[in-house]
């Protein structure tokens, strides 16, 4: 099995042409009411004509007051749903299966962002005893399941293939599995089973509403130590999430490579938890062809990249040559302008050390 090869999903048919995955990146070209921009629909669209199989946009919040940082695009009013359409159908053109990145920032909503304090499983404290994120009340919790719901369903409307549950990198999902973030004492708190019940209960009221072919994958970390998630929860984690109706279980690692955490790398340490017919999706530090052929035989389905896709929008192409050694960081401006970047992403990018020259 080569990373050039077609993937067909097992429950609803759909067909990926490629084992290539453009993971969610954040890039801040949305309007700030959350309407997607022309510049962003570009960026996506120009990956998709250059090759990749599933593209996914950048993580959309699906509460008004849930938005994570500037630029972002939304999901929690129906007034997104014309950007959003427009992007799918762009997307559907270009032969990419286009997935919707949906979650709430949760404690990382900036009361700057939302006008209000933030929101986490358990109240947070800064080292000065002063309270910078508040606990939730369950009805606020039923209210977010729900908000997870219509944003998917706007997503379905819109013509997405479907969508990835955000279940990493610390925001609200990370903050109820993390046991530094919720110290609950009701349902959603306390064991393992608990911690992940507000993640069972969004795909469950999900998948009761969309149709039986619409995707739903959901994305995870490995290991958060400053919220308290560890490897053997993630794995308790994958378990439980891979007994339920979703199509797509997506690791995001960081760095494949890496074989502190278990003495083998992630993407082998979690495949035998994940049955074939769920697609497997691993991410983080790929950059080269033989890099990826490295990690299907790891046994990942798909291979999830992020950087090397945004100086490379050919990428997906590149990978099909045995040597394909794309160059790497750091570029110039006009390199990332000619790759379909906005000024606003280029100058994001001046953020990540040694990115742009």
């Amino acid at each position: 099995m080569r990373p050039n090869s077609e993937y067909i999903f097992s429950k609803s048919g759909l067909k990926s042409r490629n084992r290539t995955f453009l993971a969610a990146m954040t890039n801040k070209q949305s309007h700030e009411d959350g309407v997607l921009s022309e510049a962003e629909i570009t960026w996506l669209t120009r990956r998709a004509k250059d090759g990749f199989g599933v593209i996914t946009t950048a993580a959309s919040h699906v509460s008004e007051h849930g938005k994570g940082w500037n630029g972002e695009m939304g999901v929690w009013d129906d007034s997104h749903i014309p950007g959003l359409t427009k992007m799918a159908t762009q997307l559907r053109e270009n032969n990419s299966i286009s997935l919707v990145q949906i979650f709430h920032g949760g404690m990382k909503a900036p009361s700057e962002l939302n006008s209000r304090i933030p929101v986490c499983p358990s109240e947070m404290k800064d080292n000065e005893g002063k309270t910078v994120a508040r606990e939730l009340e369950l009805s606020e919790i039923n209210d977010l399941i729900n908000d997870f719901t219509n944003a998917a369903l706007r997503c379905e409307k819109a013509g997405f293939d479907g969508i990835e549950i955000h279940g990493a990198h610390s925001y609200l999902i990370s903050q109820f599995l993390g046991v530094k973030t919720n110290r609950r004492n009701d349902q959603y708190g306390g064991s393992i089973e608990n911690r992940f019940r507000f993640l069972k209960d969004i795909i469950i009221s999900i998948r009761e509403v969309v149709s039986k072919n619409f995707l739903i994958s959901v994305r995870i970390s490995p290991k958060i130590n400053t919220i308290g998630i560890s490897l053997e929860d993630s794995l308790e984690v994958t378990k439980m999430l891979t007994e339920m109706e979703i199509d797509m279980f997506h690791l995001s690692c960081w760095d494949v490579f890496d074989k502190s955490t278990s003495g083998t790398n992630l993407t082998k340490l979690f495949r035998p938890f994940v049955p074939q017919s769920i697609a497997y999706i691993s991410t983080g530090a790929i950059w080269t062809a033989a890099d990826a052929r490295w990690l299907i035989e790891q046994g990942a389905d798909f291979v999830g990249v992020a950087r090397v896709a945004i100086a490379h929008p050919d990428w997906a192409k590149g990978i099909e040559l045995e040597n394909y050694e794309p160059k790497r960081p750091p570029f110039t401006e006009n390199e990332l302008l000619e790759a379909d970047l906005s000024q606003v992403f280029v100058d994001y990018m001046k953020n990540w050390k040694g990115f742009v020259q």
